[in-house]
């Protein structure tokens, strides 16, 4: 996984970052030169010749690897109440004013390996480097009231190793917003705080309790390499903050925040999750902030979300849930698009709309319908949403299942294409899947029910080409279990693969064969549907309660059986308990079809 970093390039020689490009395999964005994820402050070429040390006699390699570093000093440190020792410290780089211990090694050219252990609830650990360093916490609890536990402040990557049970806390922030401790020239915002990249690897845990600001921070990027456990929870502000990044590879994260407008996971950069546990909780309704221009100011309204990140979020693999219970919140969201090409994805948002939006999204109000992009009128309307981005969402693997209770699902302000995986999406009150653009299902397996509004509403054409698609609405007329935007000469295309939609299509739709309908189905029923050949191609179960009876069922445009009652076995239970995929069908009754004639005039 550590082969996901492919390239480091420098704008310049003179600027103070060094851009890190996220290159992964597969679907590249238009505008994948915004992915960035990693700084340095020293020029840095071709990561298979060089570090960011400017060393390229040290070896080759991704330079996040710990094992590529050759430390030539290590150095212990441990705390015991008031006090705090050292040992190793030939060069006297390290000063311990009672348990605060800074470190200073901006005078040589060393690598050093920092032991630190021992506990005090009133210390603190401060590092200058010119060179990468590890902080290797072997059981270390260390609680700074004045301000963060561990402030790195250095440019140089910084790894840490956990070994043992580490716990890290911080003290609560001024009036002013700031730690006590903080001065004007040096940022200290968490409890645990870097200016450099932190890697994280190792077996051990940590724990991080933040009171005053976010957990976890550093201003560069996050990358989490080893089987370590990291719980980070932050009452204030974010749990986990890369400023450039956050790289998942492995081990297990748990990530909490409670405070208006904060996030679990936030990056300005790129999300990338290739492996790992993860489990994030957040809970912050949404921040009203004042800002001044000049003599007159105005609000900024910012919501909470599990995951935000300003470019694109990409997941190969791992696990992640998310719980949002905020107003306006989201379960993850970002400023671009998104890839889903592995792991398994759970999103559940329960939070309530915050002030007015075009499509009603004001506390107590429900989102309105139809074909509307559900974009806010003024930046003071948050909606919450299960997953949202700007640009496309591209879904090629992996195993996706959203719920949300007061707006979309799933939400693409690009395009939203399926390619393969698995995807679940349900809403109690809008659409369970929107884009603003075309949506395109050419594979994998596609559900989206909504009790509230469509199932599937595209605000361009809708492709169904290939996947197997089951679409759910209850609502009732006008809305539809599959909804293109005829309203601007858009159109649903039903091209090849399997399509049962509960609550009618669209009409005018664009037929590749043939297709049926039926209004006799039962309730709370387990169906299948059988191709031209005899075959099963999925099992669904049906709602307790339809406001539209009419469902029309597609298969490859060609003869299609469909068969309520069916006994099931060796297959795979999908789309959150709703549907089976085969394995083998049994038994069951036949349902009469008829060929679908509603294809013309207004919505079905």
């Amino acid at each position: 996984m550590a082969g996901k970093l492919l390239t480091l390039g420098v704008k310049n020689r003179t600027m103070k970052r060094v851009l890190l490009l996220i290159a992964l395999s597969g679907f590249a964005f238009a505008s994948c030169q915004e992915d960035i994820i990693a700084t340095t402050d020293e020029p840095v070429e071709n990561p298979s010749t060089n570090d960011d040390d400017g060393d390229p006699e040290e070896g080759q390699g991704n330079w996040d690897d710990i094992n590529l570093t050759d430390f030539s000093r290590t150095i212990s440190i441990k705390w015991d109440g008031s006090k705090a020792s050292v040992e190793g410290d030939e060069n006297g780089i390290v000063s311990v004013s009672g348990a605060d211990v800074t470190v200073d090694n901006r005078n040589y050219d060393e690598f050093v390996r920092y032991e630190l252990s021992g506990s005090s609830s009133d210390g603190s650990l401060k590092v200058y480097s010119l060179r990468r360093l590890a902080l290797v916490l072997n059981s270390l609890d260390l609680t700074n009231a004045g301000g963060a536990a561990i402030n790195v402040q250095t440019h140089k990557r910084t790894f840490v190793v956990l070994n043992g049970s580490s716990k890290l806390a911080d003290g609560s922030v001024n009036a002013s917003g700031d730690y006590p401790e903080e001065t004007s020239t040096e940022d200290m915002k968490a409890a645990f705080f870097s200016e450099a990249q932190l890697v994280f690897s190792g077996g051990g845990s940590l724990t991080v309790n933040a009171k005053g600001k976010a957990g976890i921070t550093s201003d560069d990027y996050l990358r989490f390499m080893g089987t370590q456990t990291v719980t980070s929870t932050s009452a204030n502000g974010h749990a986990l903050r890369g400023k450039d990044g956050i790289i998942v590879d492995d081990g297990f994260l748990s990530a909490s925040a409670s405070a208006a407008g904060k996030k679990g996971m936030s990056s300005d950069g790129s999300v990338t999750i290739n492996g790992g546990d993860i489990r994030i909780t957040v809970s912050g309704g949404v921040l009203k902030e004042a800002v001044t221009s000049g003599s007159s100011y105005t609000y900024e309204y910012t919501a909470s979300a599990g995951i935000k990140a300003d470019s694109t979020f990409v997941m190969t693999g791992g696990v992640l849930d998310i719980t949002n219970t905020g107003d306006g919140g989201k379960g993850i969201s970002g400023d671009m698009g998104a890839r889903f090409e592995g792991g398994n994805v759970r999103v559940g948002v329960s939070g309530g709309n915050y002030g007015s939006s075009s499509s009603g999204g004001g506390p107590g109000g429900r989102p309105g319908g139809g074909n509307s992009s559900s974009s806010n009128s003024d930046d003071s309307s948050k909606s919450a949403k299960g997953i949202k981005f700007d640009g496309d969402i591209v879904i090629s693997g992996g195993s996706i299942s959203v719920t949300s209770k007061n707006h979309e699902a799933i939400e693409a302000k690009g395009k939203l294409t399926v390619t393969g995986g698995e995807l679940y999406a349900y809403s109690t009150s809008d659409d369970a899947i929107n884009s603003a653009g075309d949506m395109t299902l050419s594979g994998g397996y596609v559900c989206g029910w909504s009790t509230g509004n469509d199932g599937l509403d595209a605000n361009g054409n809708l492709y169904i080409d290939g996947a197997c698609v089951y679409a759910v609405s209850t609502k009732g007329s006008p809305e539809v279990a599959v909804d293109a935007n005829t309203e601007q000469q858009k159109k649903l295309y039903l091209k090849s693969g399997t399509l049962v939609a509960i609550g009618g299509i669209e009409s005018g739709s664009s037929i590749t064969g043939t297709a049926y309908s039926t209004s006799s189905w039962g309730k709370g029923k387990w169906l299948a549907v059988y191709d031209k050949s005899g075959n099963a191609v999925f099992g669904f179960k049906t709602p307790e309660s339809s406001g539209n009876s009419t469902m029309v069922v597609y298969c490859n445009g060609a003869t299609a059986t469909l068969k309520s009652d069916v006994s099931t076995s060796g297959g795979e239970i999908i789309w959150g308990g709703f549907g089976y995929e085969p394995g083998s069908f049994s038994g069951g009754s036949n349902i009469s079809l008829s060929t679908y004639s509603g294809n013309s005039g207004g919505r079905r």
